[in-house]
């Protein structure tokens, strides 16, 4: 009992020796390559994990194209949400935050890039969809027109307008936040200007210009920051750096959260359930199947779903399945085609994703042939002469093997079977099936 107190004071020196080592520890993440689910899902989960441990901050060493406006504002909203600041830095040098890296950074409490960086071009683009038609020359002789439009003042479309407008209206919000360049910031959407890092310093695009990690810390530390929770002073003093790298869940993401990936793999899920359920104890299809569809199922909680879309490619598998089973004429499967089609191209809901067109007319290509081959096959069938069961023996003649009156046997197509005649039958005779009632042929 007398040792109580002492294990109680153990107990507690552990524990502020646990949250003194959490306070001077900052996690590094080093973001190389597109915004996307992966680093979407690596960045907010270790921003959660600071502030749970109450890490001092958290650095995303950045060297990005761009990527999914989707993910780049799940990123974004976990930042300004966050009571541990996040200092983005642009490095090594070489690297750049185009695109959405522009709107990280503008939205990180620090933004500090290393010489030789650069920074902008953040204009939405779209990589997914349909082809736009061809552009109509405005002189049909083929001489320059001047009153046309410039390549740069080309009138741009409704939709076009509206995702440039938006962004623009965003990343000048952050940049009020954060109070940064507005008006550069403005002009890296709509007329897609970059930056050298030594410029964006001097333009109040970016708080620091670092060479190294080392001198990064040096002078973010006694700089005040404003989080969700208030200001809070950096102390990098003896900081801990910590890296977070990407584990088998990231690494198993890169793989499922590519759209086409992710949309054969729920095929291949629904195909397989199907085929495991049209064969029970085929085994192999329902465990392939129900392996692909979970992971499937998986990547679609990451990426952004149209959930009709989803409901409409269900749908169409649903009526080119049921066009096997139901005589429809055909209507069901050219349905069920057109719903896969459509849903197929309004799956994924981003501008930026989409399943690959010659991906949906192979698959929709395939399917459609399977169905007009099994109409075709049916259609066959019902045009073909029986050659079994009661209707088949219909129509047949063979040879009376005694006389008889009433029932006796008669032997047709090598065997013997029990006849009835309403009139007397002789032995040798021949005789001719009219009808069979419950295994009696009715001579």
């Amino acid at each position: 009992m007398k040792k109580f107190p002492y294990l109680l004071l153990l107990l507690a020196l552990l524990l502020v020796s646990h949250a003194a080592m959490a306070s001077n520890k900052a996690y590094l993440v080093e973001v190389d390559g597109a915004i996307g689910p992966v680093s979407q899902d690596l960045i907010n989960r270790t921003l959660e994990r600071a502030n749970t441990e109450s890490v001092h901050l958290v650095i995303l060493q950045m060297n990005t194209p761009g990527g999914l406006d989707h993910s780049m504002r799940e990123i974004i909203s976990e930042i300004l949400a966050s009571s541990v600041p996040v200092i983005t830095y642009v490095s090594p040098p070489g690297s750049r935050a185009a695109s959405a890296g522009t709107y990280i950074l503008y939205a990180s409490h620090v933004a500090a890039m290393a010489p030789a960086t650069n920074l902008g071009a953040a204009t939405p683009v779209q990589i997914g969809g349909l082809p736009k038609p061809p552009e109509i020359p405005s002189d049909p002789t083929g001489g320059k027109d001047e009153s046309a439009p410039t390549p740069g003042e080309k009138t741009k479309t409704s939709m076009e307008k509206k995702i440039i407008n938006d962004a623009t209206a965003y990343i000048k919000g952050l940049a009020k936040l954060r109070g940064r360049n507005e008006e550069w910031a403005e002009k890296a959407v709509r007329e897609a200007v970059s930056l050298t890092a030594e410029d964006a310093l001097e333009m109040h695009v970016i708080d620091i210009l670092a060479t190294d990690l080392t001198d990064l810390l040096t002078q973010l530390n006694g700089r005040e920051v404003r989080t969700s929770t208030g200001v809070q002073t950096l102390v990098t003093d003896g900081l801990m750096i910590e890296r977070i790298l990407p584990d088998w869940r990231s690494r198993l993401l890169g793989i499922i959260t590519d759209p086409n990936i992710a949309y054969i793999l729920m095929l291949i899920g629904i195909y397989g359930l199907i085929i495991e359920f049209s064969n029970p104890g085929s085994i192999l299809p329902g465990v392939v199947g129900a392996i692909s569809l979970l992971l499937a199922l998986y990547a679609f909680q990451i990426l952004p779903i149209n959930y009709a879309g989803l409901a409409l490619v269900a749908v169409g598998l649903g009526f080119i399945i049921a066009e096997v089973f139901i005589s429809s004429g055909g209507i069901l499967g050219i349905g069920g085609v057109i719903a896969f089609v459509i849903g197929s191209i309004i799956l994924f809901d981003d501008e930026n994703l989409a399943v690959s067109l010659p991906l949906i007319g192979g698959t929709a290509a395939v399917a459609a042939g399977f169905m007009f081959w099994v109409l075709e096959h049916l259609a066959k069938l019902r045009h073909k002469k029986v050659v079994s069961g009661a209707e088949y023996m219909v129509g047949l003649t063979g040879e009376a093997m005694q006389d008889f009156t009433g029932r006796g046997r008669v032997h047709i197509e090598g065997e013997s079977w029990l006849a009835e005649s309403k009139v007397p039958i002789k032995a040798g005779q021949k005789v001719r099936v009219n009808a069979v009632d419950h295994l009696v042929l009715q001579v």
